[in-house]
């Protein structure tokens, strides 16, 4: 992607997902990261489609208080 979207992410987070990444076999560690995002934003959707139901799955993992 040229251009594309750019997120600051913890150092430290980033070397995890490096390291997750190579072991589970990851052509890239953005490949990695996108697949954890869209399984993470599954779960969370599939909890249900309001507003509420998102912020309290949120809530639960921690994100929001």
């Amino acid at each position: 992607m040229f251009g594309g979207n750019k997120l600051k992410i913890n150092k430290q987070v980033i070397d995890r997902c490096k390291k997750c990444a190579e072991i589970a076999g990851y052509a890239s560690v953005e490949e990695f990261v996108e697949y954890v995002l869209e399984k993470e934003l599954k779960q969370i959707e599939s909890a249900g489609s309001s507003d509420d139901a998102i912020a309290e799955s949120l809530k639960g993992l921690g994100y929001i208080s």
